[in-house]
């Protein structure tokens, strides 16, 4: 089976992305780059990955489509995708893709398997709070949705699924992806025996006795924004609709009040409720 990887990066840090390109190319997977950044990359001498400069910033759904599309192209039937800051050696991604072979012949209409992932701010396996996995057989889960980061996409899944939408631009294009592919009768899968540490956002806060994830400023626009464009959507998940929703004016005095930054961050909550209620998308002008 022919398996490529593309690595989505915005800004990314030379070094990193060197040994993570070191990883990918020990187990010969082709790797395309494609880069958000509004300046071409620099200092990185690796010849053997495919490298596509999006300076406008087509957001973390298009580049996903850009990428999966090259490696479609080139004869890929399945597709790992992969952030700047990902953690890698060749032990886990071999672990990572015995476990896609595995649940491809165990599993009838696979859309994608991932890893489990373990949050670097507490070292702990993330759970889902609401959702109840479904063991599938030995290590593997059917599960609501997984990040982009570590997940394998089965390219005939891809052709039926549809491409990531890119009117979300960035936040919640990979759940949106996982739940449309639910909805169509595909199994999401995680591998619980197969462990990724990922770092989400700048920091966590406890405050009033609730975990709060601390990111940029301007990424409050997109989240609240598409928590109310994906509410209206029929194959996303009840219970994610009531609980993001319901949180919303508790994110809002969170972010408004105790992190740095607060008036901007304000800001973006505010004109992040008002273009998802009139249902705009894309690209904050």
């Amino acid at each position: 089976m022919k398996v490529g990887a593309v690595i989505i990066l915005y800004h990314p840090t030379i070094a990193h992305l060197a040994s993570m390109l070191e990883a990918l190319h020990a187990l010969q997977w082709p790797v395309v780059l494609v880069d958000n950044s509004p300046v071409p990359l620099v200092g990185l001498t690796d010849e053997q990955a495919d490298y596509i400069h999006c300076p406008s910033n087509v957001g973390i759904a298009q580049a996903q489509n850009v990428g999966l599309d090259r490696l479609v192209e080139q004869g890929a039937e399945a597709v790992l995708i992969l952030d700047q800051d990902s953690q890698l050696s060749t032990i886990f991604l071999q672990q990572l893709y015995d476990a896609y072979e595995y649940a491809l012949a165990k599993i009838d209409k696979l859309a994608c398997v991932g890893p489990q992932i373990v949050c670097e701010f507490i070292e702990k396996p993330v759970q889902p709070k609401l959702h109840r996995s479904q063991r599938m057989c030995d290590q593997l889960e059917s599960v609501a949705q997984i990040i982009a980061s570590g997940m394998i996409v089965n390219v005939e899944a891809y052709h039926r699924v549809g491409k990531k939408d890119s009117n979300l631009f960035i936040d919640g294009v990979d759940h949106e992806w996982c739940w449309r592919a639910r909805s169509l009768g595909f199994h999401v899968i995680k591998a619980c025996n197969v462990k990724m540490r990922h770092r989400q956002g700048d920091g966590r806060h406890r405050i009033l006795g609730l975990n709060f994830k601390r990111g940029a400023p301007v990424r409050l626009y997109y989240q609240v924004r598409n928590v109310l464009i994906l509410s209206r959507r029929r194959h996303v998940p009840l219970y994610w609709k009531c609980r993001h929703l319901v949180a919303l004016p508790v994110r809002w005095l969170v972010n408004r009040w105790w992190f740095p930054e607060g008036k901007l961050r304000g800001h973006y909550v505010r004109r992040g409720l008002i273009d998802g209620l009139k249902g705009r998308t894309g690209k904050l002008d």
